[in-house]
């Protein structure tokens, strides 16, 4: 895709990777629709967007509300008179060990992170159909390619969007409707604060949202599916050899992941 003069919808752009990318993308040359709950912080969004294409906006939603999940993607079409792509950002963390996680928490989080942009996308496909031009970019997290420990629920919606992301791509092959999977490694963002969460086992550096972003943005010009963005964990290594290794020998991951954490 060619940034420059597309119309791009950017969830969770209030803050994190999507408010970076939504800049990022603005840019690049992009009208920029950013969807967030938090009303001030993105409209400050949308104006740093506006100094670079003065047609970008802002419409405010809490896309847990799933009609009003549709209801936005089919607003923002009609505000920018349609769209070239919508990236799905927004998520919630959910650090809590299975033995204390319950039924509630597991369905919020496969709410917000799977079903709200699943029934976005759906609600916008057939008008993408329709003209055979657009696409989508699945946002999901080096979380929905191999387990981390006490994020079951977390990590259960993110391998969910990916498996998504994968047979849509196929489905939608030859339709004119692309579709991209975005993998984030450790990022600087909001995600890692506690408030209900216990506290990130991870302790090493991280990765600036504006650096994340703009390989992103790298991502929607390219013509693969799969991304992981940035390609490599901050001090070096490539996380697609980490995805592969576990990918070789699970049993041998499992093991290694419960003796490190678990102090076996």
């Amino acid at each position: 895709m060619d940034i420059s003069g597309a119309k791009i919808l950017v969830t969770g752009a209030s803050s994190g990777i999507g408010a970076a990318l939504a800049e990022e993308l603005a840019e690049r040359g992009a009208t920029v629709c950013a969807v967030a709950r938090r009303a001030d912080r993105l409209a400050e969004v949308a104006e740093r967007c506006r100094a670079h294409t003065p047609g970008s906006t802002h419409l405010v939603a809490d896309l847990a509300d799933l009609g009003r999940a549709e209801a936005v993607g089919l607003e923002a079409w009609d505000l920018l008179d349609g769209l070239d792509l919508v990236v799905h950002n927004a998520a919630i963390p959910k650090r809590v060990p299975v033995a204390r996680l319950t039924a509630a928490e597991v369905d919020e989080t496969m709410l917000v992170n799977f079903t709200s942009p699943v029934r976005m996308t759906l609600a916008l496909l057939p008008r993408m159909l329709e003209r055979a031009r657009g696409g989508f970019l699945f946002v999901s997290s080096l979380g929905g390619r191999i387990g981390i420990y006490h994020e079951a629920a977390y990590c259960a919606s993110k391998y969910a969007l990916s498996g998504f992301a994968e047979v849509m791509a196929m489905d939608l092959y030859g339709t004119g409707v692309t579709v991209k999977l975005a993998h984030p490694g450790p990022i600087d963002t909001e995600i890692w604060s506690k408030d209900e969460n216990d506290d990130a086992n991870y302790d090493g550096p991280l990765i600036p949202a504006p650096v994340c972003a703009a390989s992103i943005a790298d991502a929607i010009a390219d013509d693969g599916f799969e991304y992981f963005v940035p390609p490599e964990f901050p001090g070096g290594g490539a996380i697609q050899d980490m995805v592969s290794g576990k990918s070789a020998n699970v049993t041998a991951f499992v093991q290694a992941m419960g003796r490190m954490y678990a102090g076996g």
